[in-house]
């Protein structure tokens, strides 16, 4: 069986609520202010895994 590569690994926003806890409201917020990372296919949200451990990694405060 082919893995899958986390290139390729999309969540939704209830997804991403149950991986890093960031409530709905407060990804509508970030998306409405371009702060995180999303794509839009009609009316659905979809982000890139890949793409949201980067979003935290780089909010990273030392």
């Amino acid at each position: 069986m082919k893995q899958k590569n986390e290139q390729t690994i999309w969540i939704n926003p209830h997804e991403l609520f149950e991986m890093f806890g960031i409530a709905l409201a407060t990804q509508a917020k970030y998306r409405m202010t371009k702060q995180i990372p999303y794509h839009k296919i009609g009316s659905k949200i979809f982000y890139r895994l890949s793409e949201i451990d980067y979003w935290i990694e780089s909010a990273k405060v030392n």
